[in-house]
């Protein structure tokens, strides 16, 4: 399908891909097509690419649920989610949920070049990404509890992460926007810059991240990524043998 059809396209230029909600007339507003087309992109990088993007077509990353869809009654919507069986509901979810999490694959590292709303599933697409440069005007919420639902895009650990429990849940349970400063301020941002700027910036981070081999950046990710579950002699293990497979690669041992 096309990007006109989705409201999503992928853009490939050597080892940077750019992922781009393309529906900017309803502030890139979310809806199951454009998840699925997202799963989708996973399967079609090419192998060199190390570098994602994701961005929002015109003055606004994402405004979350398209609501439009949303409460109809077609594929995807809340009359047709409620009528399945509880198991059926969640594994439709979990297909959703795809779109999301492939963001965090161990092979690539992707940042969200984000610009003035991102509500709802526009947050937790944001907090899906390794990385969040932030344009000054930025407009954040976890809106979800404002319709009586429930964060379900696989942000809620994400968030956690970044944030701790106790500031995720009075985000999460109160639905209130936060601003780019803020966001810096409790770790929710990588960067924070002015608007006209977020696109060099983001250029800029991502020749940083080429700039070193690979191989090395697959190793530390795998090593921070896992290191909240490891107990400290785990982790220093884990940098032992990380070592040791570089070492082994940088001398042409490797397997």
């Amino acid at each position: 399908m096309t990007a006109e059809a989705t409201g999503v396209r992928l853009k490939c230029d050597g080892p940077v891909a750019t992922v781009t909600l393309c529906r900017p007339d309803v502030l890139n507003a979310q809806t199951p097509t454009m998840w699925r087309a997202m799963s989708d992109f996973s399967r079609d990088l090419p192998g060199d690419v190390r570098v994602v993007i994701v961005r929002g077509e015109g003055r606004a990353f994402s405004a979350g649920l398209d609501l439009s869809v949303a409460g109809a009654s077609g594929p995807g919507s809340f009359a047709e989610l409620s009528a399945l069986s509880e198991a059926d509901c969640a594994d439709r979810i979990a297909e959703f949920q795809g779109a999301f999490t492939w963001l965090h694959r161990p092979d690539i590292i992707s940042i969200a070049a984000v610009r003035g709303h991102a509500i709802g599933a526009g947050f937790q697409l944001a907090l899906a990404c390794d990385l969040r440069v932030l344009a000054e005007d930025v407009k954040l919420s976890m809106a979800e509890v404002t319709l009586g639902l429930v964060p379900d895009l696989a942000g809620t650990r994400r968030l956690v992460e970044l944030v701790g429990y106790s500031r995720a849940l009075e985000i999460c349970a109160t639905g209130r926007r936060l601003g780019a400063a803020e966001a810096d301020r409790i770790g929710l941002a990588t960067l924070v810059v002015p608007e006209v700027e977020l696109d060099d910036a983001v250029r800029d981070l991502a020749a940083g991240l080429l700039a070193n081999d690979r191989n090395a950046v697959v190793e530390i990710k795998a090593l921070l990524a896992g290191a909240a579950g490891r107990t400290q002699a785990e982790q220093q293990r884990a940098e032992r043998e990380a070592q040791a497979r570089r070492l082994r690669d940088l001398v042409g041992r490797g397997e």
